[in-house]
Order: C-alpha cells, then sequence, then structure tokens
C-alpha cells in the first residue's frame, strides 16, 4: 500500500480510498466526512457531530452493537479512523502506557504497544490517570502523548501499531498529573505542557518529531488541550489556563492576544462563535467569558459560573455546559444573558457532545443523560446506563456512538461499547 493512500473502511462497511499528506486538517476533514473521529473533540473541533440518526436510548442489552474489554485504565477519548479504533490506557500493575487498537466493526483488540514502563507520575489526581490525554490520527500516524518520568513525550505509530518515532519534548514538574490532548495543524502536532515548573507550547513535524516551534508558557499547574480555529479571518491557537486566555500563531506559535480571566487551573477545551471565543475555569475560582477574537482581546462579558473539567458546546447562537457539580447552562453566546439553568444532578467530568439536535453528556456514574439543545428549556430525552463510571467523552461518527465506560463491581475494569441502530 502507498504510503500516502489507505483504504478507509467506512461503518456501512464500504470502502473509500483517502489520501494522507502534511495539508491542512481542516481540508483533510472534508474528504474524511461525518465518518471518522480523529483527534479530540472531533472532526469540527468543538464535539459537533455531522452525523444524523443516532441512538438516543440504549443499555447492556439494547442498541448495543458490540462491547470489547479495554484492558487497564485511562481517561482518554477513543479516536476513529477508517477501519479501525485508537485508545490510550496505562496498566497500574505493570507499570505500562500503552496504545490499544481495535477493529471498528466488530470491537476486536487487533494490537496493544507498550511505550513506556515504570516512570509513573506518583502525584497524579484520583480523578487522572496515566492515560488521560486522547490520540490524535493523521490517516497515516496515531500520536501519543503521556507524562513519564517527570518528562513529556510523544510517540508516532503506524495504523497497525508500529512504532515510527519517539521525541521527548522537556520537563514537567507535576501538580496532580498530565491529561491535555494534542491537536493537528498543518504539518504540525501541536502539544500544550502547562505545569507549574515552566509551562510551554511545542510543535513537532507529524512525520519526524523534529521540534518546529517551542514558547514559553506561565509556570502554573493547568491542564488544558489547545485547539485551533479559524478566527477572524486568521487561524488561532486557543488556549485558557495559567489566569489567562491567550491566542497564538500556529504556524510558528508567536503570541496573537492575551486577555486576563478564567481561573488557574483549567481542563476544558476553548470554542467559538465567528469571531467570539469562549472560555471556562475552574479551580480556585469559576468564571466564563467571551471575548472578541479580533486581536483586540476585549472582554465582551463574564459570568460567576464555570466549568473544571468539562468543556463548552457552543450551537445556534447559544453557548451549553453541564459543570462539574451538575448544574446545567444555556447562555445566549453574544450577551451571556442566562437562557435557562437546571439540575442535571450528578457529577461530571466528561465534556457534552451534539448530534442531531441532541446534547449527550455522561456522568461520572456512568450514566449518559441526552438532552435536547433547545435554548427555551432544559428537556431530557432520555437517561442512559452503563456500568458503573465515565469520564471520557461520548464519540458520535458514523452513525454510532463510542463510549469508555467503567465497571467496577467486582475489581475495576473498563469496557468500549459501540452503540448503534439495532434493526
Amino acid at each position: 500500500m502507498d504510503r500516502r493512500e489507505f483504504l478507509q473502511t467506512t461503518a456501512a462497511g464500504t470502502m473509500a480510498a483517502v489520501v494522507t499528506s502534511d495539508n491542512d486538517i481542516f481540508a483533510q476533514r472534508s474528504r474524511r466526512g461525518s465518518n471518522d473521529w480523529a483527534q479530540w473533540r472531533g472532526p469540527n473541533r468543538n464535539n459537533v457531530a455531522d452525523d444524523g440518526k443516532v441512538p438516543i436510548e440504549w443499555n447492556e442489552t439494547k442498541n448495543i452493537i458490540w462491547k470489547s474489554p479495554v484492558p487497564g485504565r485511562g481517561h482518554s477519548s477513543p479516536i476513529v479512523v477508517g477501519g479501525r479504533i485508537f485508545l490510550t490506557t496505562a496498566d497500574e500493575q505493570q507499570s505500562t502506557q500503552s496504545v490499544l487498537g481495535y477493529d471498528r466493526q466488530t470491537g476486536n483488540q487487533l494490537w496493544k504497544r507498550d511505550l513506556h514502563q515504570g516512570g509513573f507520575d506518583p502525584k497524579s489526581h484520583r480523578k487522572n490517570t496515566h492515560a488521560s490525554s486522547t490520540l490524535a490520527c493523521d490517516g497515516q500516524r496515531v500520536f501519543a502523548v503521556f507524562l513519564n518520568g517527570n518528562q513529556i513525550w510523544t510517540t508516532a505509530l503506524d495504523l497497525d501499531g508500529k512504532q515510527l518515532w519517539q521525541k521527548k519534548l522537556g520537563g514537567f514538574t507535576s501538580h496532580w498529573g498530565y491529561s491535555a490532548s494534542p491537536t493537528l495543524y498543518k504539518s504540525l502536532l501541536i502539544v500544550a505542557v502547562d505545569n507549574k515548573g515552566q509551562g510551554y507550547l511545542s510543535a513537532v513535524d507529524r512525520a519526524t518529531g523534529a521540534v518546529r516551534w517551542r514558547v514559553p508558557r506561565p509556570a502554573a499547574p493547568t491542564y488544558a488541550s489547545p485547539i485551533v480555529f479559524n478566527v477572524a479571518g486568521r487561524d488561532q491557537l486557543l488556549i485558557a489556563g495559567a489566569n489567562r486566555v491567550s491566542s497564538y500563531d500556529p504556524n510558528t506559535g508567536k503570541a496573537i492576544w492575551s486577555a486576563k480571566g478564567t481561573s488557574t487551573e483549567c481542563v476544558g477545551t476553548m470554542v467559538v462563535q465567528d469571531d467570539l471565543v469562549f472560555a471556562s475555569g475552574g479551580y480556585p475560582s469559576k468564571e466564563t467569558l467571551c471575548i472578541r477574537g479580533d486581536g483586540s482581546g476585549k472582554v465582551v462579558w463574564r459570568v460567576r459560573a464555570g466549568d473544571f473539567v468539562p468543556s463548552l458546546l457552543i450551537h445556534n447562537g447559544h453557548l451549553y455546559t453541564v459543570l462539574d457539580n451538575g448544574v446545567g447552562y444555556c447562555w445566549r453566546a453574544e450577551t451571556g444573558e442566562q437562557a435557562w439553568s437546571a439540575r442535571v444532578s450528578g457529577k461530571f467530568s466528561s465534556s457534552p457532545v451534539l448530534a442531531n439536535g441532541h446534547i449527550y453528556v455522561v456522568r461520572e456514574s456512568g450514566t449518559t443523560v441526552v438532552f435536547k439543545a433547545n435554548p427555551q428549556k432544559y428537556e431530557v430525552a432520555s437517561v442512559n446506563q452503563l456500568g458503573t463510571g465515565g469520564f471520557a467523552d461520548p464519540v458520535i461518527c458514523g452513525g454510532r456512538i463510542y463510549l469508555r465506560i467503567v465497571d467496577n463491581r467486582g475489581g475495576w475494569r473498563e469496557n468500549l461499547y459501540c452503540i448503534g441502530e439495532q434493526s
């Protein structure tokens, strides 16, 4: 098979040739269509699925296409590319950090590649894991980022799990561990390494692992993943944390603008509507704010409620969130005016995902709450229980939902579910 081409098996079982190169990931997304979820936050980078009909109801026996065991423990979400699903995990008894490859149609585990052994972070928070960063895939290579031995490592594998390269990006002074997911941009893989020693953003060449640029960030314990959007006519790399919201040129790392806001510790990823950008934090203070992304860094509005771990979701001019403590909000994006608030109930570390007019969000108890994307009122469509725990985001593509779920009845176990309409 040519290195620049692989045969993509769609969820329906048809085959389509997909040419991959070091072109902009936005162009790649248009070729892949809605069948893939190739990195953190999906093809649109905002947890909005392109799909039409997907199930809103399921349980252990209803609408389960397959269920596959996941060895070890992790909070990363799966990624889906062609006929494969990729996932990170960590075995706390063997002290290994690994990448797993699954068959998309059957759920069978195809391979497991151990990338690190030993070197686990002893300071990791009880709600964190040693495999919390979601993978990214450009169609040729799968990219993993792990904290190991007080260093941040990034590794590239081929689609069959063969290691292509591994790069040590630099030191990491742990506060509660590491969780940021990498993002793809043109020929680059961009990684955030915020930490209380000395934070930095680093961009490496996807083909070789060579560092293309690196810029310093504040010395603060914060955990957010970087994301790239086209805002006000230019591509901007956006990240919140360390008491500021920042924009960088993703080609060079050069700062574009910065605004004071959110909180010291942020985990959630930013979202965008037109030339407005939105960020939320966390700890020790709580705030959600809107900033004009035209280079001025002007704050448009602020509200004194904010997510620590979950990310925001924006849809049709409204900003939705379910806070860590289970309170849901809907704000009007342009003004910050509250459209509604509601007790969703439970604790949340997962972020909401939108598909076909419904918002899916997973409680830490393993319950997925599905409610309508309705700015008029909070309207529950279904409540669906699997296992006993859930920390990863739902992934929705190709008419199916992929969920990483914990079941700790009789010992810690994790499973990957494929949920779809059953005839």
